[in-house]
């Protein structure tokens, strides 16, 4: 029977579906996605327009390695059971790239253990992994920039400092030491620790050492983590608070209420205002939130991103949040009233009175 006139050739039906023309015969030859017409003389297969979305579909659930028998489940079930079954799967994905992740450091560490290593730290396992999880907050992914996924790790007699930035905000954490090692400086790649997080927070102590590639901790019989050292410098960190105005407003707020005020936000920005005695929360289509503070100095407004500021509160210890402000177009320092151990340095947005 010959095609009418809507139906595609394979080679059109390819290029606007984006799948070869030898997975088109492949997803036929397996049901898939059957041609909604062959020509029984010359065996050429035709599809329908009505087939593209299947077949886009079919395209990007094989493109995060769906095996086929459940791209057919999927394409056969409920949105419900659908979306449950490609969350299954992605979740299966990440537990095979961290089992990946956790084996290369594996091997990584084996084949190091002929260089020279550095002992960097001994420190308590629940500490250091809710230091590393609070600055881990301020990385980012940017292509350009690779170094802001990781944290920088200063060690010294004093301390362990962890600092991260993704130029919109600057934390560093500073770890109190079991045991003293090396002086020691590196940025160690930002996945890498998350996926160390779980395990650390299991160990009493862990020992910190470094070599060329890796910071590798240590807990003994439980074995090793591995985490990747990144080789592009870190940014100035200590330049940005050096540079620093002096503080013109100070205003400590409960952390709780300041966070639940910022989360019934609708818009990408929040605005605080703040006057004598009170923090005034708003943003597009919200109703501002009056909060009582404590304030020292000139009243103030400034504008934020969500993104920026919401993590940066959220991180911090205790149950009041102190905010340090020089100017509206300045780093607002942000940090515990009552644990300094944090400091985060989180960037205004322009505030002139408009919508936001």
């Amino acid at each position: 029977m010959p095609p009418t006139d809507d139906l595609m050739t394979i080679g059109v039906f390819a290029r606007s579906t984006g799948i070869t023309q030898s997975a088109l015969r492949f997803y036929a030859d397996s049901g898939v996605l059957v041609p909604a017409d062959v020509d029984e003389a010359t065996g050429y297969r035709y599809y329908s327009p009505a087939q593209l979305d299947r077949a886009v579909t079919i395209r990007r659930l094989r493109e995060i390695d769906m095996p086929l028998d459940r791209v057919v489940e999927v394409l056969a079930a409920g949105s419900d059971r659908a979306s449950a079954l490609i969350d299954e799967h992605v979740d299966e994905l990440a537990t095979r790239v961290g089992q990946a992740r956790a084996t290369a450091a594996a091997v990584r560490v084996a084949l190091g253990r002929s260089g020279v290593s550095v002992p960097v730290a001994t420190v308590r396992g629940p500490a250091f992994a809710a230091a590393v999880e609070q600055v881990l907050a301020a990385t980012a992914h940017d292509s350009e920039h690779p170094v802001l996924t990781g944290v920088h790790v200063e060690s010294s007699e004093d301390g362990l400092v962890l600092t991260a930035t993704d130029r919109y905000r600057l934390s560093t954490r500073t770890v109190a030491l079991d045991r003293p090692g090396a002086a020691w400086v590196g940025t160690v790649d930002g996945d890498d620790l998350r996926l160390a997080l779980a395990w650390m927070r299991r160990r009493p102590v862990v020992d910190l050492r470094a070599d060329a590639h890796s910071l590798v901790a240590d807990g003994g019989e439980a074995g090793t983590r591995a985490c990747r050292l990144l080789p592009e410098p870190f940014p100035d960190h200590r330049a940005v608070f050096d540079a620093l105005a002096p503080v013109r407003t100070r205003a400590v707020v409960p952390r709780n209420l300041l966070v639940e005020a910022m989360s019934r936000l609708d818009g990408e920005r929040v605005v605080l205002a703040v006057s004598e005695g009170a923090l005034t929360v708003s943003g597009p289509g919200s109703d501002p939130v009056h909060l009582s503070a404590s304030v020292q100095g000139d009243a103030v407004t400034l504008a934020f991103e969500v993104t920026t500021l919401h993590p940066a509160i959220t991180t911090t210890a205790g149950p009041d949040v102190m905010l340090d402000v020089a100017a509206p177009d300045q780093p607002v320092v942000v940090r515990s009233a009552d644990d300094g151990d944090l400091t985060t340095l989180a960037m205004p947005v322009r505030y002139e009175g408009e919508d936001v």
